[in-house]
């Protein structure tokens, strides 16, 4: 797989959480004729247990933006605590697939996301109670 084309869909995908979510701090209820609102953005939040996939050792927080092929999802390592250590932008493509870890900017925004939105509303506790 051609990491210049994953980091290019991470781009793209980092660009429209990051104008939906400061609509978002801006308004709760703001849509953006393009990309929706943030509520409609992504297909699905999970957790995926750790051992689901061979050789996955951590459990993580999945933010599923697209299915089938390709996929892409963020992924979400974390503590206890729910605070994320570590970030991943996963593109998945029949039988080949990459994992970039953010780092910077792109790292901040997504624990910024997923602190606020997905811990603070109690969706995070809720799927990984479910996931047990």
């Amino acid at each position: 797989m051609e990491k210049k084309k994953v980091i290019q869909n991470k781009d793209e995908r980092i660009k429209d959480l990051k104008k939906l979510w400061s609509l978002f701090l801006e308004d709760p209820d703001a849509y953006d004729e393009e990309l929706g609102s943030i509520f409609e953005y992504g297909l699905c939040f999970d957790y995926v247990p750790a051992g689901t996939f061979q050789d996955q050792k951590s459990g993580y927080f999945r933010y599923q933006l697209s299915w089938g092929g390709p996929g892409d999802e963020f992924r979400f390592y974390c503590d206890s605590a729910f605070s994320p250590y570590k970030i991943t932008y996963a593109y998945l493509d029949w039988f080949d697939g990459m994992e970039i870890e953010l780092e910077g900017k792109d790292f901040d925004l997504l624990k910024e996301i997923f602190e606020n939105f997905f811990v603070e509303s109690g969706t995070a506790a809720q799927v990984l109670q479910e996931s047990l």
